[in-house]
């Protein structure tokens, strides 16, 4: 940062609504000039959004996938190849613009950076987000590209039985684009990503940016391949069961094999591991120590978004400095949050709301 650059921050940090023409009278600038040292300090990341908003000294840039989910959930049980009765609804969806989402509502600063067409879907992408209070300054927006959509199909008990997507949008987003906002990158206490990023993409991330400690989501057992080259630089790794077991090269018989499979993980790079098992719990992994963690009985209305709120729990446990256990029981409570929920993303979803669960559950 330039001496009047730091000039400006330390004007802006005091009067953040402070008109450009006041600014630069107070600096003995052009107006041009002072415009010019916004956009770069917007660029490096100090400031973020209108308004002036000074960066937080603790923050997540969430980075992938951003669709409008529509969701398709039977009244009865499914007849292939048929017509179903049903109810049909349509959100803001893609895993890491839920975990954005997740993450801001659990109280933690985010900036998400995801890659949107200029159409009807796009402004709904970046309205949702803004309403959350997640950051969107950085997004790419492709002009006349239509944005990224994902359609699920689920029984009467909430279970998905098919889903297509078309993210082909998010291949845009690619290591040009990515250092074209390196600033805002570069500043992140944490980078949150999901294997929706092309390779050259995740390339650069886990390179350039080795330095900051990396959240990975990896979607899917299609997807998740992507990451076997940067297994190494993954600080925290939130699997399925069906990932894990591709990752680590290693086939799951037995509860005994989850200790195998995460020690594999281990001496591969990975620092921190919670691998969700659905209904069956979870297995946590660290240098804590290694536990199984039994399911919770918790009604389920939507699994769509369990796994966002859970990666966003996992986040924001690390961004206020938990503990590794602290922080995953808090997760574990962020997805159960979510699974009570009609919506992909629930709406009361709040570090109060998920403490208030954890609490419930232990006097139960």
């Amino acid at each position: 940062m330039t001496e009047r650059e730091q000039q400006i921050l330390n004007i802006l940090r005091k009067e953040p609504m402070i008109a450009q023409q006041v600014l630069a009278d107070k600096l003995t600038l052009s107006r041009s000039a002072v415009a010019g040292h916004i956009m770069n300090l917007t660029k490096k990341g100090f400031i973020q959004g209108k308004g002036y908003i000074i960066a937080p000294n603790r923050y997540a840039t969430v980075i992938g996938g951003a669709n409008m989910d529509l969701c398709g959930r039977s009244t009865a049980a499914l007849i292939h190849g048929d017509s179903n009765p049903g109810q049909l609804t349509s959100s803001a969806g893609g895993v890491a613009r839920n975990i954005a989402d997740n993450l801001s509502r659990l109280g933690s600063a985010v900036q998400f950076i995801g890659a949107m067409g200029d159409d009807n879907w796009g402004e709904q992408l970046k309205s949702a987000c803004r309403e959350a209070g997640v950051g969107v300054e950085h997004c790419l927006t492709v002009t006349g590209a239509t944005s990224s959509s994902y359609l699920s199909i689920h029984g009467p008990d909430g279970e998905m039985q098919l889903a297509l997507n078309d993210m082909k949008l998010i291949d845009r987003l690619n290591a040009e684009q990515l250092a074209q906002r390196e600033g805002a990158i570069a500043r992140s206490t944490a980078i949150v990503l999901d294997a929706n990023l092309s390779h050259g993409a995740l390339e650069y991330l886990f390179h350039v940016h080795s330095d900051i400690d990396i959240f990975v989501d990896p979607v899917s057992s299609v997807k998740a391949p992507k990451l076997l080259p940067f297994l190494d630089k993954i600080h925290t790794l939130k699997p399925n069961l069906m990932e894990a077991e591709l990752l680590s090269g290693i086939a799951f018989k037995q509860q005994s094999d989850l200790e195998k499979i995460a020690q594999a993980l281990h001496n591969k790079g990975v620092d921190q591991l919670l691998i969700s098992l659905g209904s069956k719990g979870a297995y946590s992994s660290s240098n804590e120590g290694a536990i199984f963690i039994p399911p919770s009985q918790t009604q389920v209305n939507n699994v769509t978004g369990a796994g966002d709120a859970l990666m966003a729990g996992l986040a924001h446990g690390y961004l206020n400095q938990w503990q590794w256990n602290d922080t995953v029981k808090f997760a574990l409570g962020a997805a159960r949050l979510a699974l009570i929920a009609d919506n992909t993303i629930n709406s009361t979803m709040s570090e109060k709301a998920v403490q208030r669960l954890l609490e419930e559950n232990t006097t139960c």
